[in-house]
């Protein structure tokens, strides 16, 4: 199995130490005065950051058929998570795209699509497992495979929410980012194989500061026999708290009391 090195950039001698522009790759539209940061997922990689309110995550799709699991905590009281089924049902909605809001089991906006160039994004079909990598892609250890052993969604997550104090009781159903799940007469899932085609993004604009973790792994869905996650491309810059027009306060009701409540934890 072959996994490819991601070429790195050297960063200019007037930038920061190891802050490479990697935004410039794949969205130079942002920008760069309210630019902070850009990185590069290879498939099946994770990581988390603390967000503040006001900041905006560029999530880009470097390879075609890429999938990127997120999970939402608030970061000064993170018992309160993101929250699938509130979120689907104060929107009426199965899927996610611009103008929808991840909403909290406190009703609030934790963050909301402010842009998406595809459409669609699974909010259902949950994360992969290791008793299901193996079963689907066999085992890949770390010494074997030269650094390219497989790892889960779930366990990629676990490790990333366990930095902060959180473990397996805390795991919330993830938003699968450039993912395609529809439901047929039967309530059976499918997944629609070729979604995203590289250079898809979406932007997820941070509602309040929150804890952000995810995993490049596979859907669990994908009909794919080879583990072959795509790589992601990710910025972080700052674009502001939701304006009175904004259009995801706008896209409904019920979004907007969800922005209001939020606001509430903001007036001083």
């Amino acid at each position: 199995m072959e996994h490819a090195e991601l070429a790195l950039d050297n960063p200019p001698a007037s930038a920061p130490v190891d802050a490479p522009e990697h935004w410039r790759r794949f969205a130079p539209d942002l920008p760069a005065d309210r630019v902070l940061f850009s990185e590069l997922v290879p498939g099946g990689g994770h990581w988390s950051y603390r967000l503040p309110r006001g900041t905006t995550l560029r999530i880009t799709a470097l390879d075609a058929g890429a999938n990127l699991s997120l999970v939402l905590y608030a970061a000064q009281e993170k018992l309160e998570r993101y929250n699938m089924p509130d979120s689907l049902k104060a929107q009426h909605t199965a899927h996610y795209t611009r103008g929808h809001v991840l909403m909290s089991d406190m009703g609030r906006a934790m963050a909301s699509i402010t842009a998406d160039s595809l459409g669609w994004h699974d909010p259902l079909g949950l994360l992969l497992d290791s008793r299901l990598m193996h079963e689907k892609y066999g085992d890949h250890t770390y010494q074997e495979n030269r650094n390219g052993m497989t790892r889960s969604g779930r366990d990629g997550l676990l490790i990333e929410i366990g930095k902060y104090g959180l473990a397996k009781r805390d795991l919330v159903a993830p938003v699968n980012f450039f993912s395609k799940v529809t439901v047929d007469a039967e309530g059976r899932f499918r997944y629609v194989p070729d979604h995203a085609q590289a250079g898809d993004h979406v932007d997820l604009r941070m509602d309040m500061d929150v804890l952000v973790a995810f995993s490049a792994a596979p859907h669990p869905l994908d009909p794919n026999s080879s583990y072959a996650p795509g790589k992601i491309g990710l910025a972080v810059w700052r674009s502001g708290a939701a304006a009175a027009d904004d259009f995801c306060r706008a896209f409904r009701p019920e979004n907007a009391r969800a922005l209001h409540n939020t606001d509430m934890l903001y007036l001083i």
